[in-house]
């Protein structure tokens, strides 16, 4: 490795082309500031300010004392059937709702009218954009625009994209959604974990966030992924409170469950923000495969946002909006959201009610489609034991966006449990827990 140049920008340009051509892999160390000055006969502010930008760009990552690396494409975890259960197994793992409580796409893109757009046709289906300016209406009461984005990730990270820049501090639940801790990580974004309990957001762990420098929020308003929280009344005006010492900050609401939720929408926006998006992806109560969310912002943040979903080039194809403004009208597919609201909420009462009676003990009753259990007991073990007896579940350590964080949790999927399921596997954690403490003493 031979690093050259007399300015921060020769010196990193010369890491990035030994970076591209592959002379540098990733994790790579660069060498120590002081030698790399020593050896350039620079001022070590020179190597120092050259080694930000590369971080800034993305190329590099600082370690603490293990000094700076070349950055490699971060490993992240993803929702899905967890490894090691074989075909008589019963996945409790995978986050995924109920395939019987979601209606038919096909169908639905069969129906009404529906004709090709070319390019330079509006980016929103005009019947779907009225439908989600109505819905919106009912819980915004501030001026506000509607897109749509390619489902609740595409939109937080496009939003996040067209504020911040790589390195800045976003605010994040802690424990948090897979998606969003993969988002900062690919962007190049600080998270500073907000702690939450059945509530939702913790306040005094915000205001430490924001006070911390946050520059933005990313919060889930109801039905919680993992832990099923949801905001109550009174906290959510809490959070509006804080929210409101810091009207610049960027503030974006994930109800991902909207349609579906047993708990009502309280915002956390408050009015004087100047920055803030609601976001309602149909992915959990349509279907997963219909990557689409619908967004409400403000107008300058609306502007940020259409810029990057050109009706030229990135506007969520209009065959998906039409079949989501098919379902999204469809009297029967309210109806089927009707269940399903009380299906998943039954599912999880149940799972939460075995549970106790085995003494393991969850302290609220959750929203959605998962189930988070604390434990005194190591959660990969957790998860290992209930994988040998045929049980799949997430350890809790995957949803931190510090893994070292929530060591001794576990999420369990409860959107298709059954009475038997949840008996069952309620008796077989407590037996893996048993085995744990009894092997610790």
């Amino acid at each position: 490795m031979r690093i050259k140049g007399t300015t921060a920008a020769e010196i990193a340009g010369s890491v990035r082309d030994q970076v591209a051509s592959g002379e540098l892999a990733p994790q790579a160390s660069l060498p120590p500031v002081r030698v790399l000055a020593a050896e350039l006969g620079v001022n070590r502010n020179t190597v120092a300010l050259a080694y930000r930008r590369l971080v800034e760009a993305g190329v590099a990552e600082t370690r603490g004392r293990g000094g700076t690396v070349v950055a490699a494409v971060p490993q992240l975890a993803r929702e899905g059937v967890a490894a090691g259960v074989g075909g008589d197994g019963v996945d409790l793992a995978s986050g995924n709702p109920d395939p019987m409580l979601l209606p038919d796409l096909l169908g639905a893109a069969r129906s009404g009218e529906y004709s090709p757009p070319l390019y330079g046709a509006p980016a929103v289906d005009p019947a779907l954009g009225d439908w989600a300016r109505a819905d919106f209406a009912e819980d915004i009461d501030q001026p506000f625009r509607t897109l749509v984005t390619h489902g609740a990730v595409d939109a937080t990270e496009r939003l996040l994209n067209a504020h911040l820049t790589r390195g800045d501090l976003v605010a994040i639940e802690d424990p948090c959604f897979l998606a969003s801790i993969g988002t900062l990580r690919l962007s190049g974004y600080r998270s500073s974990p907000v702690a939450v309990d059945g509530a939702g957001m913790r306040p005094d762990a915000l205001r430490a966030a924001l006070q911390a420098g946050a520059r933005a929020v990313v919060c889930t308003p109801r039905a919680h992924n993992p832990t099923g929280a949801s905001l109550t009344e009174e906290r959510a005006a809490d959070l509006r409170a804080i929210l409101a010492e810091h009207p610049q900050v960027l503030v974006i609401e994930d109800d991902h469950f909207s349609a579906v939720s047993a708990r009502p929408y309280h915002r956390v926006t408050p009015p004087g923000s100047t920055r803030w998006a609601l976001v309602r992806s149909v992915s959990k109560f349509l279907g997963p495969d219909l990557r689409l969310a619908l967004v409400a912002a403000d107008a300058e943040t609306t502007a940020r946002l259409e810029a990057r979903l050109s009706a030229g080039t990135t506007w969520v194809s209009r065959l998906l909006q039409h079949t989501a403004r098919e379902l999204l009208l469809d009297p029967q597919v309210h109806e089927l959201h009707e269940r399903a609201r009380e299906f998943y909420a039954r599912r999880s009462g149940l799972l939460v009610e075995r549970l106790r009676a085995q003494g393991v003990e969850v302290p609220y009753r959750p929203d959605g489609l998962n189930v988070w259990i604390e434990l005194d007991v190591d959660g990969r073990a957790v998860v290992t034991g209930l994988a040998r007896r045929g049980w799949a579940v997430r350890s809790g350590h995957l949803f931190a966006p510090d893994p070292a964080a929530h060591q001794g949790a576990i999420r369990v999927t409860s959107s298709t449990v059954t009475e038997p399921q949840a008996e069952a596997f309620a008796a077989e954690l407590a037996a893996v827990v048993a085995e744990l403490r009894s092997t610790s003493d």
